[in-house]
């Protein structure tokens, strides 16, 4: 019995283990080697279960940057500046950061933004307009929306008031 903070795994048992971890959600590469030197495993046995896990299609960063985009624009309503930062974070390449973004329907995405942009001006009690415009386009760029389509939006809405 050993007593150490971390168990000792055989390739076969971290590689068991980490297929449950890819199966439960998509992972990038990044987060799974990050896993397994949690685990304690060495590089060699890192590259070897990463070559095991993209053989048998656990792991698949195009696959891992599509559903980052829809997920995150459907349900946290980020914008595309946001997500592309997120993936970069991850190691994703420029290829599959590109295939990921066209997950994401123009109109839908055009339409979140006006949501947001009107779900949140409401929430404003600022009397002074150029407070208001400010908070809504510090808000949507902090969301990761292009600043051109912020601003027209600011425009648009603060000045209907």
């Amino acid at each position: 019995m050993t007593t150490s903070k971390t168990k000792g795994y055989t390739i076969q048992e971290a590689t068991k283990k980490i297929e449950s971890y890819c199966a439960y959600q998509d992972r990038c590469h990044k987060e799974v080697v990050s896993k397994l030197k949690e685990m304690g495993m060495i590089p060699i046995a890192i590259d070897t279960i990463i070559g095991q896990l993209i053989e048998d299609r656990f792991l698949n960063e195009e696959r891992f940057a599509k559903s980052f985009a829809r997920g995150k624009f459907n349900i946290k309503k980020w914008g595309k500046n946001r997500i592309v930062r997120e993936l970069k974070q991850r190691n994703i390449s420029k290829y599959n950061i590109t295939t990921a973004l066209k997950e994401i329907d123009p109109t839908a995405y055009m339409k979140a933004l006006d949501e947001l942009a009107q779900k949140r001006l409401l929430q404003f009690t600022d009397t002074d307009i150029q407070k208001r415009r400010k908070k809504l386009a510090d808000y949507l760029l902090y969301r990761g929306w292009e600043s051109h389509l912020v601003y027209e939006k600011v425009q648009e809405l603060v000045n209907k008031i």
